[in-house]
């Protein structure tokens, strides 16, 4: 078998074993580019389950995949193993509902959000808006609740707010995010903006040192979560810890969204990534465990050994 049909053989096996497949810099969960994230981020609004494949770690397949359904760029969405498209198709399929009639969902509420808008804020938006005829004002807000302004062309399927004379544009997701949502002019140390407050955000990931992770453990008042690999766990483990990998994250996820969670990792940056990825999951009660497993060896358990 020469090069070329073994990789085409892979790509058929990973579209027969799969439903819904994402050809993708990156993963799901961290993509490594823009286009990717956008379509990431609209499957995972959609789908709990999905399989991503990041052609950055395998050369084959990103060519591969472009000979395969003669589309040149990545990323690409395919499901029952048709191509759909890449960013743009996705995005805009999202915003009609045509991508939920695909995947078999509901339609999208297309319920209008309340926002508000300040009148500084309103003025300086109608001067940034004089030389963009013909364009749309996009607010976009991803699922960890970060807002992004963008002119781009109005596609049709849009929904459409207007607050303070300026007219706004949604897509289903974003609108829901926005409920509520205040924009104003800021000046801080740093310059001037737009700040946009979302009364819709969970509440954001909290620190929590060792000290105050003993005191929840020992009322049994928090869920400790490892992000460890297998190795660093068996090498220094913390009692009682749930899991966290690929088989037991549909679990976890599923767990009642006011869970009290604390993600715990070596250091305490894998472990707030984690905690983040539960946040857009809608978790409302999340910390992470400042200064990981080390910190905990050092400050409360020396028998925990240090690596």
């Amino acid at each position: 078998m020469t090069e070329s049909a073994s990789v085409r053989q892979r790509i058929e096996t990973l579209l027969a074993d799969h439903r819904v497949v994402l050809f993708m810099k990156g993963t799901r969960h961290a993509p490594s580019c823009g286009f990717s994230a956008a379509t990431a981020g609209v499957l995972n609004d959609l789908l709990d389950d999905y399989q991503s494949v990041d052609v950055l770690a395998d050369e084959a397949i990103r060519q591969g995949i472009k000979e395969y359904g003669n589309w040149p760029t990545i990323p690409q969405l395919y499901v029952d193993g048709e191509l759909v498209g890449g960013a743009d198709i996705v995005q805009g399929m999202a915003a009609s509902g045509e991508l939920h009639r695909l995947l078999g969902l509901p339609e999208p509420d297309r319920t209008p959000p309340d926002i508000t808008i300040s009148e500084r804020a309103a003025r300086e938006i109608r001067a940034a808006l004089a030389d963009a005829e013909g364009m749309g004002l996009f607010l976009s807000i991803d699922a960890r609740f970060q807002p992004q302004f963008q002119l781009r062309e109005v596609g049709g399927n849009e929904i459409r707010v207007i607050a303070s004379g300026i007219d706004v544009l949604f897509d289903p997701a974003s609108a829901q995010r926005a409920r509520g949502a205040h924009i104003d002019w800021a000046e801080t140390a740093q310059g001037e903006g737009l700040s946009i407050t979302l009364p819709a955000a969970p509440p954001a990931v909290h620190s929590l040192s060792v000290q105050a992770l003993k005191e929840l453990v020992d009322a049994g008042r928090v869920t400790v979560i490892d992000v460890r690999p297998a190795e660093d766990r068996a090498r220094a483990p913390f009692a009682g810890a749930q899991v966290l990998d690929a088989a037991s994250h549909d679990r976890l996820v599923g767990l009642p969204k006011d869970t009290p969670l604390a993600f715990l990792c070596h250091h305490g940056n894998s472990s707030r990534r984690a905690a983040e990825h539960f946040r857009e999951r809608g978790f409302r009660v999340l910390h992470n465990v400042e200064g990981g497993i080390d910190a905990w060896s050092r400050e409360v358990d020396p028998s925990v050994p240090r690596y």
